[in-house]
């Protein structure tokens, strides 16, 4: 048995933490998404959006949990672990503000490998906006592309998940991985 760590990945808003919630519900071995927990820790510190006014910080913070993520989701016995977001992501929002990274982010994108790479488009019905997503569904789609875009820069093969209920989309992941 080969383990594979699956990726679900998409713009903000597309229904990634509901798939992950629900998979996990169904026994299957799932990691959260990290950035909403160092969101909501900077704000317990007086930080209102760290990913705004040090982006940064708040990116190093995010890739480092992700790549301890990684390490962890490998030592799984299962054989598909389920992941909310992966590494590329951050380097995705790094190109949606413009700024420039250290080459040790591209470094852990090459060094940090996952199995099949799930992609849930955007999605306006579905969309809502938070208290650790600020962004507007246009900006939201943007960075869906970058994020799109920066994962095929690695070489990675895209699924995309279509837009249907949760059941529905896990089915679709769930029967493309038994093949």
């Amino acid at each position: 048995m080969q383990k594979q760590l699956v990726v679900i990945i998409g713009g903000p808003g597309t229904g990634k933490t509901t798939i992950i919630e629900e998979l996990k519900k169904r026994g299957h071995c799932c990691y959260g998404e990290i950035s909403r927990d160092i969101t909501l820790e900077a704000k317990k510190q007086g930080i209102d959006q760290l990913f705004l006014e040090n982006p940064m910080l708040f990116s190093e913070l995010l890739l480092n949990a992700r790549k301890e993520q990684h390490l962890k989701a490998s030592a799984e016995a299962e054989e598909f672990v389920f992941l909310d977001r992966g590494i590329p992501d951050v380097l995705a929002y790094m190109h949606y503000i413009g700024d420039p990274y250290p080459s040790f982010f591209d470094e852990a994108c090459t060094q940090h490998p996952y199995g099949k790479i799930f992609i849930l488009p955007p999605w306006e019905d579905i969309y809502e906006s938070d208290e650790a997503r600020y962004e507007n569904f246009e900006q939201a789609t943007l960075i869906h592309n970058h994020i799109k875009e920066t994962y095929e820069k690695y070489g990675y093969e895209l699924i995309e998940v279509p837009k249907a209920d949760t059941n529905s989309r896990i089915m679709f992941i769930l029967d493309l991985l038994s093949k």
